[in-house]
């Protein structure tokens, strides 16, 4: 039986498409997603909601010099409608909104080609966005840019995120002030009254559905009457903002599915990107693919999960895509790829060059040691190496790149200083690189382990008045609510104290050095203990403490040693971060790392003390995760200082 090819229908109000297996209808002018046909339902999407609330792009805007992450939200229209591809294989339809000088301070000085594809054979459709702003036109900021899809409340009741981050949700009508009590911020409620007993108690907050980006590739929902599952698949992260760690939002209670692009979660306002005039720019977000499924022969509705996560592989498999007509989206022949080899020196742990595996390997643009955390502006194409260091970046767009890396057990940021220039068709060898991350003496003891998370350390058992039933026995426990107020009842009056060579960390370092509450809405500073011992000092040597930090929200870190009142401290950091990840449920934001200096005159024979005070204390959910701590010995004569 041959398969429908796909048509368009054009009226006055609205565009449909269809190819026998769904129907999507696109509102005119408006160019809103209003309608998904699937299996028998005639809208998969929310039909309660006006037609403006149900499909639709995004993103937040502010003018140029305009501080922090938040500003004018508009959802993307387009003025113009435009049939790009129409034939039985394709349909690709365009709506564009343009920018003139008439509408400066008024909206976005972007202009926006806004596409949806549909082939012939897909369940499901693809869209995508090319933004563009002109040199001529003002500055301004862009602190976000997504599609929200919104689905029917009485079809959408099971929400799957990971293998093992997926349940049935609560109703959107529980959030509602007569069915939930208001936490520490709008975004959390405790759910009181909810429409069914059995979500009695438990906490609601979309931050406890956060995914770093390279894990995130597919979530969505499932409708057990009839069996159809809803996926947002996103097949590659090059536009995405902020590299493989960075954390975005998923799908949570609505039911709401979203595909987020550009966004200051986890980071703050380092992360939102800012034009100044005479700047021009142009990006390609997407595509992404909005995935349709149902059962055949198996009646277990959590198969569709399963089925989702296959054609994810599928269409990572098959990306960069050979179908979008934007000549701003490259095929593969257009592209390049980069190859070598990446190894670690560090003479203390082996006198060979260790081969990594697993490492973190990508292309960003040129910028600082680490800047590809932040960056946003352009494209990113990340890998990791095998078990013998070798790595493969393939499908890399035209354009200018520095090459970048981390490698889990070791601390810092490799930057490989060579530009690298991509051209269509380039097959560039970097040959073996080699990275020395920072040391200058052997480890006389270290906390952790240098992952970029706090992950290994002590995470509390949660309030039992504020739970979240999924994150019950998880590995991802640090997900639930209010564990920032567990510091309190551990340590009421004094603080963590950490001796070396007794306490494990595992069990005796709690995950953030947060505030300490005294009364209500008053909080103080907290300062922790690291105690060890030194069989011998040298004196008219430099000791150096590595500090690695997770995470920091509005924080300050000042190091002393054996003197808890010395002024100024040894160091400080300022006050830094705007990551918002003790309130967010995250286990990390941004990777900071410190090296610290300590004179031996500082230090002595048996027990020292190390005093790490966090004196900012202006709500409970400031502070700090440790990644990290390291405290090396003097170098001796014969090696070579990596600061």
């Amino acid at each position: 039986m041959s398969i429908q090819g796909v048509q368009l229908y054009i009226q006055d109000d609205h565009v449909m498409m269809e190819n026998g297996i769904l129907r999507v209808t696109i509102s005119k002018p408006e160019r809103i997603v209003t309608g998904v046909s699937y299996q028998g339902i005639e809208n998969l999407l929310e039909v309660r909601n006006e037609e403006s609330d149900r499909g639709y792009w995004d993103l937040v805007w502010s003018e140029e010099g305009t501080a922090g992450t938040t500003g004018t939200s508009y959802v993307i229209k387009g003025a113009k409608f435009r049939v790009i591809v129409e034939n039985e294989e394709q349909v690709e339809i365009s709506f564009t909104r343009a920018w003139s000088s008439s509408l400066e301070g008024k909206h976005v000085p972007l202009s926006i080609d806004k596409r949806f594809v549909m082939l012939r054979g897909s369940s499901g459709f693809y869209s995508y966005a090319i933004y563009e702003h002109l040199k001529e036109w003002p500055g301004f900021n862009l602190p976000q840019t997504r599609i929200v899809f919104k689905l029917r409340k009485d079809k959408f009741r099971y929400m799957a995120v990971a293998d093992n981050r997926q349940r049935r949700m609560p109703l959107p009508e529980d959030r509602l002030p007569r069915r939930s009590r208001p936490l520490a911020y709008p975004e959390a409620v405790l759910l009181v009254h909810p429409v069914e007993p059995e979500f009695k108690g438990e906490v609601d907050d979309k931050y406890q559905y956060s995914c770093d980006n390279k894990d995130l590739y597919v979530h969505g929902w499932i409708c057990s009457d009839p069996p159809v599952g809803w996926w947002q698949i996103t097949p590659s992260n090059e536009f995405r903002s902020g590299g493989p760690m960075k954390q975005n939002l998923t799908s949570h209670v609505g039911p709401t599915n979203l595909a987020m692009f550009l966004s200051a979660h986890y980071v703050g306002e380092d992360m939102v990107l800012k034009f100044k005039r005479g700047e021009p720019w142009k990006k390609v977000f997407g595509p992404v693919f909005i995935y349709l499924n149902t059962l055949i022969d198996n009646d277990d509705p959590l198969w569709l999960w399963e089925d989702a996560k296959e054609q994810m592989l599928t269409e990572v498999q098959s990306w960069p895509y050979n179908f979008p007509a934007s000549e701003d989206f490259p095929k593969s022949e257009q592209r390049g790829c980069v190859s070598g080899r990446l190894q670690v020196s560090d003479r203390h742990v082996s006198d060979d060059n260790i081969s990594t595996n697993g490492a973190y390997v990508g292309l960003a643009p040129p910028g600082d040691v680490g800047s590809w955390q932040t960056e946003s502006k352009g494209y990113q194409f990340w890998t990791r190496t095998d078990a013998d260091g070798y790595f493969l970046i393939s499908d890399v767009r035209n354009g200018d790149y520095n090459l970048y890396a981390w490698v889990p057990g070791f601390i810092g940021d490799y930057k490989n200083n060579a530009i690298v220039t991509i051209t269509p068709g380039c097959d560039i060898d970097m040959g073996n690189l080699v990275y020395e991350p920072p040391r200058d003496g052997p480890t006389l003891w270290e906390i952790g382990i240098p992952d970029r998370t706090a992950a290994e350390f002590y995470v509390p058992d949660p309030d039992p008045m504020y739970i979240n039933k999924l994150y019950v026995n998880h590995p991802d426990r640090f997900r639930q609510y209010g564990l920032w107020e567990k510091y309190s009842d551990l340590y009421p009056n004094g603080d963590l104290v950490y001796t070396v060579a007794v306490s494990d960390y595992r069990t005796d370092w709690f995950f953030a050095q947060v505030t300490r509450k005294k009364d209500e809405d008053k909080y103080e500073g907290t300062t922790w203990q690291i105690k060890f011992n030194l069989e011998n000092v040298n004196q008219t040597g430099t000791y150096k403490l590595r500090v690695a930090l997770a995470t920091a929200y509005v924080a300050e870190l000042q190091v002393r040693i054996n003197n808890p009142k010395a002024n100024p401290p040894l160091f400080t950091t300022g006050v830094i971060g705007h990551d918002n990840t003790i309130t967010r449920h995250g286990i990390h934001g941004l990777y900071r790392l410190y090296s610290i200096d300590a004179k031996g005159a500082l230090l002595m024979e048996g027990e020292n003390t190390i005093f790490l005070t966090q004196p900012m204390c202006s709500s409970a959910l400031q502070g700090l995760m440790y990644d990290y701590i390291r405290l090396e010995a003097p170098p001796s004569n014969n090696s070579t200082k990596k600061h």
